[in-house]
């Protein structure tokens, strides 16, 4: 009897549910994507009431220059031309950057020498530079490339230096008592530590590529977003100078985000 009672009284394994708890989706996307609507929002109430369109245009004027530029094709042919000039300087700068950087790294006598110069150099304004290499490399992609390549160089130059003196000397002095070679230090301590400093170098240097670029292409070229903004601004087609400004603003923050998924794919074991 006391048997049966407590069989008809357990619940059986079907009648129990368990409640799977699921994190939050990251809300951050879409307040992003609230702060943006506002924005355009009172830009767009404002234009024409409270500031002239001719000064600051409008989201509704703007997008409709962007949708005409992207369905001829003109946006897509200098938004190449300026991504292939910044490519091309962002991998030359920033491999110069590291390769110095681990050298300089190595030795404190010879970071104490060039750290004056390499400092003088950075505090020169990179766009004082784009006439020089205008007149050293011509009106084509070569001072352009160079430009970006010189505005990246710096930044991650100084973080990637940053990084190896971050380095725990104790795991270098434990890899030389076990026979490491100077490569081996390198590959398996020293890059490895920097890593996240490179990273931080790379995505603050990218923005800085596409400004370089852009300059120079502002002084003399026929091609790329710098001429389309140039152009438009010798117009007086504010509209035409802010489409092309959200296309490069709207690059610069894809490629950044895709060098973040490589950061976080790269540390996936932190």
């Amino acid at each position: 009897m006391t048997m049966g009672m407590l069989e008809t009284s357990a619940p059986s394994a079907a009648a129990v549910t368990t409640r799977t708890w699921r994190p939050m989706r990251d809300p951050i996307p879409l307040y992003r994507i609230l702060f943006a609507a506002i924005i355009l929002a009172i830009w767009q109430a404002a234009s024409g009431r409270l500031m002239s369109p001719f000064w600051v245009s409008s989201p509704l004027e703007i997008g409709s220059t962007l949708l005409a530029w992207a369905t001829s094709g003109i946006l897509w042919t200098h938004l190449f031309v300026t991504f292939q000039e910044t490519a091309a300087g962002f991998v030359i700068g920033a491999s110069l950057a590291i390769a110095l950087a681990l050298l300089v790294g190595r030795s404190e006598t010879a970071r104490r020498v060039l750290d004056p110069f390499l400092t003088a150099i950075y505090g020169v304004p990179k766009v004082a530079l784009a006439p020089l290499f205008i007149m050293w490399f011509g009106i084509g992609l070569m001072p352009k490339i160079v430009l970006a390549a010189v505005s990246v160089f710096f930044l991650v130059f100084f973080n990637t230096l940053s990084g190896i003196r971050e380095v725990d000397r104790r795991l270098i002095e434990a890899i030389t008592l076990m026979g490491g070679t100077y490569a081996d230090i390198q590959r398996k301590v020293v890059l490895p530590a920097a890593l996240p400093w490179i990273f931080t170098g790379l995505k603050l240097g990218l923005p800085y590529g596409f400004v370089g670029a852009v300059a120079a292409e502002m002084m003399a070229s026929n091609q790329g977003i710098g001429f389309l903004t140039q152009d438009s601004a010798g117009q007086f087609n504010t509209a035409g100078v802010f489409a092309a400004l959200f296309a490069l603003m709207m690059v610069t923050a894809s490629l950044n985000a895709g060098l973040g998924a490589l950061e976080r794919w790269l540390f996936r074991w932190r």
